[in-house]
């Protein structure tokens, strides 16, 4: 498929990296296959996430099709560069469409990213996951990739003011190796492996994070480390409300 827009906003986003001089690690990317389907899944802290994780991808030369909730593609700047990327909009009413989309997309030979949270966490640990990626990967034949992201929350995240001019912050993205599900798995087993390896990977990129957070700004860290986000629990009952 033709890249008109892809490859600018990719340029784009690495002028500001350089312009804010942002301290990106990146380990792992080795497991991101230089060509052929792969299904990249991801936690979330940030509204900012996806740029990241498809920076992952990057030294192997592959656009990441993003599964991303509907209302984003209806937003009137946005919309247009989601299209134009060729991202996936998810109806949560029918998400079977946006499924169906993915699964064509991976059987096509793209690498397609998820956020199998389906939400951002306000704990900033992984929460529950749905099982779609791993239905996804069996289905296409297509490695499983648990990645982990972290200081994209000190960015723009769920209930706090947006910092979209920080400089000099750190920002970790650490690729695991894959799964390699099949359609004689149980795609919930499956599910919850990527789930462990999805948050040892987030709890390897918090633990070596090269900052700590001032004493007026722990709301970025997650309360098992010390910091004062809300806890699992506490998070759940926010996004009840």
């Amino acid at each position: 498929m033709a890249e008109i827009v892809y490859p600018p906003v990719i340029a784009l986003a690495k002028t500001m990296f350089r312009v804010l001089d942002m301290r990106i690690r990146v380990e792992g990317a080795e497991h991101v296959p230089n060509e052929g389907a792969a299904v990249l899944a991801s936690n979330h802290v940030s509204y900012l996430d996806f740029i990241f994780c498809g920076l992952g991808a990057q030294p192997a030369n592959r656009l990441v099709r993003f599964m991303a909730k509907k209302e984003v593609f209806d937003n009137a700047v946005a919309g247009p560069l989601m299209r134009g990327m060729h991202h996936i909009p998810v109806d949560r009413r029918a998400g079977e469409a946006a499924y169906d989309q993915a699964l064509a997309a991976l059987r096509s030979g793209e690498v397609i990213g998820v956020f199998p949270e389906a939400t951002i966490s306000r704990s900033f640990t992984v929460k529950e996951i749905k099982s779609g990626a791993a239905r996804m990967a069996a289905a296409a034949g297509a490695p499983l990739i648990p990645m982990a992201v972290w200081g994209t929350q000190r960015m723009w995240t769920k209930g706090r003011p947006r910092a979209l001019g920080t400089r000099h912050l750190p920002i970790t993205i650490l690729i695991g190796e894959p799964l390699h599900p099949t359609a004689e798995q149980d795609p919930n087993e499956v599910t919850a492996e990527l789930r462990t390896r999805m948050a040892a990977l987030l709890d390897e990129a918090q633990r070596g994070y090269p900052e700590t957070p001032a004493p007026d700004q722990t709301w970025w860290q997650p309360a098992h480390l010390g910091g004062s986000a809300p806890t699992p629990e506490e998070a759940a009952a926010l996004d009840d409300r």
